[in-house]
Parts: structure tokens; sequence; C-alpha cells
């Protein structure tokens, strides 16, 4: 058995609830490829932040970045916490200190039942098939939190957001993704911004343009960032992998969990190669579930897939995703994707779907 060092930030919500269930499952899966999880779990969350002021000590970041091979996450986010200040230096501060560039979402369809669209569309006769993957530029955009405000509660009250695109930060996206698809034997990159309105964004196309000339067997295509949505929707099949500023990743990402059944089903992974990587299942820590045993795990084990593969247990990854995909065709299924299953009746289905 080889070993690895895993950090567990259950959080706020439905955060524990998920972790609880999924954990279980992620382990059995690294277990039988023989990869053992060393588990330690960080108090990190609204309760912790409440009763001592911290969010995530400088010790705690130290740590995370040096002494652990992966951190997962359940849920960040607490209505006593109005200002999210611990889940904003927790989330955003691991990603822009880990300097995690890579916010990698799959969007794949399990089941043509999940999908809000119809799957019958196709001309010869099969259903559709959803199964793309967004590269999101991670940290830069407008979500570095630069800018100013003026004139408060005055009738000329102004807010500027600015937004960084830097040659490196750019480029390296633009790479992670041609790479990964030239990897997994894709044949297309689309690569969306908004440049016809914003001209800053011009780096964009000028980069993607320069970096897929190295990869002559991938078809390189752009789309404006409002027509690549209006598309998702339309013909989400023709779809392979998508390259994107930071703001525009986090909106079409979601759009992309909806086609496949919702944010109970999206899981993703924030990496910087040679680094630990973040993993979190990005429903949120839905307040209003909380308690109700009703919360999907599906997430955290995608997640937790995400999280083997860049372990070096692709097997395991796979035995993960196969049981989500047993499950979601037979049952039980949780609220959010049409069934009437607790979190814990689909958490023992998923683990008895290992294979």
């Amino acid at each position: 058995m080889t070993r690895a060092t895993i950090a567990i930030i259950a959080g706020d919500g439905i955060g524990p609830e998920v972790i609880e269930a999924g954990l279980p499952i992620i382990e059995a899966a690294a277990n039988a490829e023989g990869l053992a999880l060393a588990v330690e779990r960080l108090p990190y969350s609204a309760d912790h932040f409440l009763e001592t002021g911290e969010t995530l000590p400088d010790e705690a970041f130290a740590h995370l970045r040096d002494d652990v091979d992966g951190i997962l996450v359940g849920a960040l986010g607490d209505p006593r916490v109005p200002g999210n200040e611990h889940a904003r230096d927790i989330l955003l501060g691991l990603r822009f200190r880990l300097d995690l560039y890579i916010n990698f979402r799959p969007t794949h369809l399990f089941h043509p039942k999940l999908s809000p669209l119809r799957t019958d569309r196709r001309s010869d006769g099969g259903s559709t098939a959803i199964d793309f993957v967004i590269f999101r530029e991670n940290t830069e955009g407008q979500y570095l939190g630069l800018g100013r405000s003026e004139s408060l509660g005055t009738p000329d009250e102004v807010h500027v957001s600015e937004e960084i695109n830097t040659r490196k930060g750019v480029a390296r996206i633009i790479e992670a993704a041609f790479a990964w698809a030239a990897a997994q034997g894709k044949t297309r990159v689309t690569m969306s911004d908004k440049s016809n309105a914003i001209p800053f964004q011009r780096i964009w196309g000028r980069l993607f343009q320069e970096i897929g000339e190295r990869y002559p067997g991938i078809q390189r295509e752009h789309r404006y960032v409002d027509a690549l949505a209006l598309e998702l929707v339309r013909e989400p099949e023709r779809f392979q992998v998508i390259v994107t500023p930071n703001l525009y990743g986090d909106i079409l990402s979601d759009l992309g969990a909806g086609l496949i059944g919702g944010m109970g089903i999206a899981a993703s992974a924030n990496l910087h190669p040679g680094r630990p990587g973040l993993f979190e299942p990005v429903h949120g820590s839905a307040p209003p579930l909380v308690g109700k045993g009703v919360a999907n795990p599906m997430a955290t084990v995608l997640s937790g897939a995400l999280m083997l593969e860049q372990l070096g247990c692709g097997a395991g990854a796979r035995r993960l995703e196969r049981a989500v995909e047993r499950v979601v065709a037979g049952g039980p299924l949780t609220p959010d994707l049409g069934g009437t299953g607790s979190t814990a009746e689909v958490a023992a289905a998923l683990s008895a779907a290992l294979d």
C-alpha cells in the first residue's frame, strides 16, 4: 500500500453531512487500488470562526502547503457570518496562496433522465451525450477583489471593479487545457471571452492562437461567452474542452451542472501541478437542508474521484465514477435528483455499487 495524507475541512451547513457520507466510499475505492488515505480533520468553519476569531491561521496554511497531498472541503458559508470572512479566507485564500490556477470542472451526464434537455435529438436515434470539461482560470480576473468605491451614500456613488489578465496567468491555463485535451484524446478546445465588448480580454484570443498552434491535432474555436451559454443549452454534446476567464468559468460551470442534474452532482478540483490540490463539491452549504438527511453525497464522491486522479490513483477514481453511474441509473436518489432517498441511503448504495 502507498499512502497519501488528506486534510478534511468539513466546514459548514451540509458540509459535515456529505463528508461523513462520502469519505468512507472514497477511502474504500482508494484502498481497493492500493492507496491508503491518512485522513486528518481540521476545524476551520463558521463555528470555529465564531468561537475563536480564526479563519485560516498562517501555521495551518503552511501545514496544508507543505505536509498534505490533498485537501477535501465539504462546504463553506453560514448565515451567522454574513460577510463570509471565514469562507473567503479559506477557499479563496487557499486558491490564491497555493496558486491553484486551474479550476477543473467536469460536466458528465451520467443518465439521460437527469438532464432537463431532451435526449432524443440526435439524428442517429442515440441519446445526447453531454461530456465536457471547463478549465476556469482561478487566480486572476475580477476575483482578486481589486477596485475602489467612491462617494458612498450620495447620488454620485461609484464602485469600480478591476479585472486582471496577465500573460503568465492566461498562457498557463490555456496551456493546461490543450495539454489535458491532448492527453485525453480530445479533438476540440473552445476558448470563451467577451473581447468584443472588453478589449483588454483580447490577450486571451492572441495566446489561444499562439499556444494552440503547438497542438495541430486539436481544433481551436472561439465563442463569446453569451453565445457559448446559448450553444451549451442548444447543443451541449458538441463541446469537449472549454477554457475561459475566472468569472465566466464560474457562471458556465454552474450552467453545465444544470445540464447534468444540478449542483448535487457537480464536482470540482483546484489544481497546480506539483502542489496539493483542493477538491470540493460545489453545491454550497445549503443551510435550509441542514439536519434533514437529504443532502446529496454524490458531488463529494465525485470530488473524491478527482482527488484520487490527482494522487495517481486513476483506477480508484474510475471505481467511484462507475458507482455513481450505477446508483443514478437504479436509485436510490436524493430529492434534488427527483428521488426520495436519504443521504445515508444513497451513501449505502454507492458503497454497495463499488466494484
